[in-house]
């Protein structure tokens, strides 16, 4: 915890961006009849029946210091996928950056080896050097602020139905184009102090004679 902490203390440093990343999943959802519009006293209305059209997986980077955000939707989140998305942010988002410090919690496809499982050894440890990795702990994932920013993207973009990847694809990049032009920033306040006074129960006691 106090790892994961005191990277977001570091100074901005362009040559090494501190990029939280996670992932979420949206269910796709049709409607069985077309929604009733908004009209002068009636508010829209939509069918209490709705359609399944399965699930797509959303991955999110978030530099909170630049506020700068990337989003991708996925039909899944594959070791393989995970690793795609890790080489378009590493060489499309900061093809210039030295490291990208990157904070992810301790799902089992996020590591170096999703690299090696999707690209070639070569192209695969070009990438792992160009990554300074930091995990959050066991149960700690609100250390990770791109779940913050994901909650953020459910209550502006995804509260409502979306019936196909497709269109998810179209409503996030139009939500991320805005929030990104905005420069909506996060500013961490939580220190090392803080976590030793406030979660001084999750610390070892230490018994001396």
């Amino acid at each position: 915890m106090e790892d994961v902490v005191e990277v977001y203390h570091r100074p901005p440093d362009p040559a090494r961006p501190v990029v939280c990343v996670d992932e979420a999943g949206k269910q796709l959802i049709g409607e069985v009849r077309e929604p009733l519009p908004v009209r002068a006293g009636r508010p829209a209305r939509e069918d209490s029946e709705y359609v399944r059209h399965g699930t797509a997986n959303l991955f999110l980077a978030f530099e909170p210091l630049a506020g700068r955000r990337l989003v991708e939707v996925t039909e899944r989140r594959t070791a393989t996928d995970f690793a795609r998305f890790l080489k378009r942010l590493l060489d499309e988002s900061y093809p210039d950056a030295a490291k990208v410090v990157l904070v992810t919690d301790n799902l089992n496809t996020h590591c170096v080896g999703s690299l090696y499982e999707a690209f070639a050894p070569a192209e695969a440890r070009r990438l792992a050097d160009r990554i300074e990795w930091h995990f959050t702990p066991k149960h700690g994932s609100w250390l990770n602020m791109a779940e913050v920013e994901l909650s953020v993207l459910s209550r502006q973009c995804l509260d409502r139905r979306i019936p196909d990847r497709a269109t998810l694809a179209v409503e996030v990049a139009a939500w991320q184009t805005e929030r990104n032009a905005a420069g909506a920033k996060a500013g961490w306040q939580f220190t090392t102090a803080d976590a030793r006074t406030k979660l001084r129960r999750l610390y070892p006691v230490l018994v001396t004679d």
